[in-house]
């Protein structure tokens, strides 16, 4: 079956709409209640995943889907905050690492249930 021109950009249109409200939803409650952005909110999850210990800082720009100079800011509020740490990756010297810390996993933990109740408010709308 093929989408017509107008279906299909009623679709994006309905894609984008979802996803502007979800994001301005989040960094109103996320900084309102735990002084995080949605960036920063989305690289603390990523780093307090248990089955990673550390993740490449382009690795994950690629995941949360931000430039490199754009997660190296965020990173670095995060680490200026004391929530993330930075060191050079073990396996290859050129590369930097972001791992998060005992206070990042404890201001993640705070903020997931904020997250999870906005996303449920506004995309169950």
């Amino acid at each position: 079956m093929e989408t017509t021109d107008a279906a299909l950009m009623a679709e994006w249109r309905e894609l984008a709409d979802r996803h502007a409200r979800a994001v301005s939803a989040l960094e109103r409650a996320l900084e309102d209640e735990h002084r995080l952005g949605v960036s920063e909110y989305e690289v603390l999850e990523r780093l307090a995943d248990p089955e990673r210990e550390d993740f490449r800082i382009q690795e994950l720009a690629k995941v949360v889907h931000l430039s490199q100079s754009a997660i190296s800011r965020v990173v670095a509020r995060l680490e200026s905050d004391g929530l993330v740490t930075r060191g050079i990756c073990e396996y290859d010297r050129r590369g930097i690492v972001a791992c998060i810390t005992d206070a990042g996993r404890d201001r993640y933990a705070a903020a997931k249930p904020t997250h999870r109740r906005v996303l449920a408010e506004v995309l169950d709308a």
